[in-house]
């Protein structure tokens, strides 16, 4: 008889609480601010990362999750009694542990050929950051709860990743700049003028799809462009960094627009703040022109 997991890492920025209560197995991605090491959900909260954040202008340091990492999880989940893992990555082309888990599959087939009848890994390539993954990631859980085949699974987590996209708002450019991960904050050029970039994050590339002229502009130009984007009657999901001002706005507005109230809400890991900053409005929704 199969039996199904999901095994990620950290950047999908789920909480603790719903980790634990799904029952999903997630991989720390390690970092060091202020020559502090610890790994990320497990050793410090986010609240925690944003108040050492704060305490300096050093930017958090990571690394990709290793190959023997990912064989010792692929190991201890077959020891349960697991079937079928299915691992979702952080996007490929802003981390190698993608290319890690790969790595890992291969190496334990080649070492215990065995195993190639008892046990199937699905390596899934999110191509995104955040709640892009984690939100399909409980859907997929609560599929898998239903009786749906590791395949049903897949598909529908593949099909997630090839047709959302996030919309993302960073207050500044700051993290961005220094860190050189997101092409799109990095060739920006309209800071000093007091523009703000809409940043699409979707298949594996970011994209300057707008540019916002004052905060106060920030609310309507990004609800628009989100309403304008969402496929209709379909969930959309908020996502915010150390302070939710602002993403509250934006789904009144929204509310407004579509009648629909955000899924649910989600703040950035360490990871994605080391990357764009701890400031940052953003909605996930599925693009209709996917």
């Amino acid at each position: 008889m199969s039996k199904t997991i999901i095994l990620t890492d950290s950047c999908c920025d789920l909480t603790k609480e719903t980790i634990e209560e799904l029952g999903i197995k997630v991989l720390p991605f390690e970092l060091s601010i202020n020559g502090k090491t610890f790994r990320e959900i497990f050793d410090k909260s986010t609240q925690e990362v944003y108040e050492l954040m704060a305490q300096t202008d050093e930017i958090p340091k990571h690394s990709q999750i290793s190959p023997v990492t990912f064989t010792e999880a692929y190991k201890e989940l077959y020891s349960q009694g697991y079937t079928d893992i299915i691992c979702v990555s952080i996007n490929s082309n802003g981390s190698g542990t993608f290319n890690n888990a790969v790595m890992a599959k291969n190496d334990l087939f080649e070492n215990e050929p065995e195993l190639k009848d008892k046990l199937r890994i699905f390596n899934l390539d999110s191509k995104c950051y955040t709640v892009f993954y984690g939100y399909p990631i409980i859907e997929a859980v609560k599929m898998i709860k239903k009786g749906s085949a590791a395949e049903e699974v897949v598909a529908y987590l593949e099909d997630c990743f090839n047709v959302c996209g996030v919309y993302a708002v960073p207050y500044n450019l700051k993290y961005a700049r220094k860190s050189g991960r997101i092409s799109a904050a990095k060739a920006f050029a309209g800071e000093l003028l007091g523009l703000k970039p809409v940043i699409l994050f979707a298949d594996g590339t970011t994209e300057t799809v707008e540019k916002i002229r004052g905060e106060k502009n920030i609310v309507p130009k990004l609800a628009d462009i989100a309403e304008k984007n969402m496929t209709p009657k379909t969930p959309y999901i908020m996502i915010h960094g150390r302070d939710n001002t602002l993403a509250k706005e934006v789904e009144k507005e929204l509310i407004r627009r579509t009648g629909r109230k955000a899924e649910m809400y989600a703040c950035i890991g360490a990871v994605v703040a080391a990357n764009i900053g701890p400031d940052i409005v953003a909605v996930l929704v599925r693009r209709k022109n996917k």
